[in-house]
């Protein structure tokens, strides 16, 4: 026979982890971070600026190279992710479940310093790199005026 513990005031112990919480959470909220893309659901993109172009490093851990989709329409650029919904086991009962994949979009407008036509995607180790070249700029030849 299993005993099982019954806690006859449920919502006692969830007041205090409210504000447990909230105050832990506090002190992260003046932190650099504050307007932290994981708390809005987005996904976080970093965007590295060398001398020949520009990369998007896009961090999507647990997707596959088949759930994203990288569109360029005019001058926005968008990437979006979508894992496929799994085969369920009925037989598998989860005590606890703390994360899932969501989809998500990201767009970026891009100026006229990109060659749209030359961008590269690669996806290794969780991470989505966007190599967007820069274009090259054609500087006039310099030419002399004669002064009459």
């Amino acid at each position: 026979m299993a005993y099982v513990k019954f806690n006859s005031r449920p919502f006692e112990g969830t007041f205090n982890n409210l504000v447990d919480d909230l105050f832990t959470e506090l002190p992260v909220l003046f932190k650099n971070d504050f307007n932290n893309t994981e708390r809005k659901g987005t996904i976080p993109v970093n965007v590295k600026e060398t001398e020949k172009s520009y990369q998007l490093e896009v961090v999507a851990p647990g997707f596959e190279k088949s759930d994203f989709k990288v569109n360029m329409e005019q001058d926005l650029l968008t990437i979006s992710a979508e894992k496929k919904s799994e085969v369920k086991d009925e037989n598998e009962k989860y005590i606890r479940r703390e994360y899932s994949f969501r989809s998500f979009k990201r767009s970026f407008t891009l100026d006229e310093k990109i060659d749209a036509t030359n961008i590269e995607a690669s996806y290794v180790n969780g991470v989505l790199t966007l190599n967007l070249p820069k274009k090259v700029a054609v500087k006039a030849a310099a030419t002399e005026i004669i002064i009459k």
